[in-house]
């Protein structure tokens, strides 16, 4: 990219003379009296007046244009390439969500699988330089969408999860293996697991601190959430007619083994969402500190342009005197 700048700016206040000069030609010109006088100028009338005579200012208005060159010449004008390079690292990251039943319970509006999909794609779709990938577990897990770039695609995968799609129950440690399958062979910078549950592991084949160990030696960060309001909230029934009713359960999450499955990875974290703008804070925190790395390399060459400027400073005093001592000549 080019641009223009001067060395020394402050010489171009010398153009305000030329505005001057021409105020001074005017009123010179106006002010001198005719060579020849004559009481009566009808001997005149008709007669046109030649070419020589109408451009009488040229050689003056040369002798201007070479005033302002030189000026702009003296103020250094210089033109700079500049190019920009950007590189950036970008981090893979995989969203494990539990959809469970109790993923139904509605302490979080609508509920909260829904509440954690809407949160989950406003952080998918901030993360614009990043892969991105969804492991849904339940009693067993299994890939949504695997690493991808297109970030509008993980986003509708994720808006059509629902619970029971897959056999219900919390296979923790079988979620977490999932999503280590999809992103250990990765070659990002930064490797991360955000894993949201709101219960207690109780089905799978894997052991949930075995999967987060497995997750340090591959140089995965995991961050747990668990979602839950303290204490009860209400979950939806079906009786024998269909209808919907209500019933307070106990809100029970494995807080002390996700803290120690969040701790056995570098730098992992764990966090509790009762609500969704706790949980939406949480995604918040996530994403300040998974910031991508953005490398900028800025080229510059400078370059001085005084010369085409001289040449028409020279060009025009040439100009100008060949035609006062020539063509012009009075």
């Amino acid at each position: 990219m080019h641009s223009l700048t001067f060395a020394h700016p402050w010489v171009l206040l010398g153009l305000l003379a030329v505005p001057l000069l021409v105020a001074w030609w005017l009123w010179r010109y106006r002010k001198q009296e005719a060579a020849l006088q004559h009481s009566d100028i009808a001997l005149f009338d008709g007669v046109k007046k030649s070419l020589r005579v109408r451009l009488r200012w040229l050689p003056y208005a040369l002798r201007v244009v070479a005033v302002a060159a030189a000026v702009v010449a003296l103020a250094c004008p210089q033109s700079q390439l500049s190019r920009q390079e950007t590189t950036v690292e970008g981090i893979d990251i995989v969203v494990a969500m539990d959809i469970s039943g109790s993923m139904l319970a509605e302490d979080f509006r609508p509920n909260r699988l829904e509440a954690a999909k809407r949160v989950a794609s406003d952080f998918v779709a901030g993360r614009k330089n990043d892969r991105m990938g969804l492991v849904v577990f339940a009693g067993e897990a299994f890939t949504q969408v695997p690493l991808t770039i297109d970030h509008q695609v993980l986003i509708r995968q994720l808006d059509a999860v629902k619970s029971g799609i897959i056999r219900d129950g919390t296979a923790l440690g079988d979620g977490l293996a999932t999503a280590i399958n999809r992103i250990k062979d990765s070659e990002a910078k930064s490797k991360v697991i955000i894993l949201l549950t709101d219960g207690v592991n109780n089905q799978g084949s894997v052991d949930p601190m075995s999967a987060a160990e497995i997750a340090s030696l591959y140089g995965i960060r995991l961050y747990t959430i668990g979602i839950g309001s303290l204490g009860k909230a209400p979950y939806p029934f079906h009786d024998q007619f269909g209808r919907t009713i209500y019933q307070d359960i106990d809100v029970e999450i494995d807080e002390p083994l996700m803290r120690q499955m969040a701790s056995a990875t570098s730098e992992g974290h764990y966090f509790r969402a009762t609500n969704k703008k706790v949980l939406e804070e949480i995604f918040a925190q996530i994403d300040e500190m998974e910031k991508s790395k953005i490398d900028v390399t800025q080229y510059a060459q400078t370059r001085g342009e005084q010369a085409p400027w001289l040449w028409l400073m020279a060009m025009a005093l040439l100009l100008e005197v060949v035609l006062r001592r020539g063509w012009l000549e009075m």
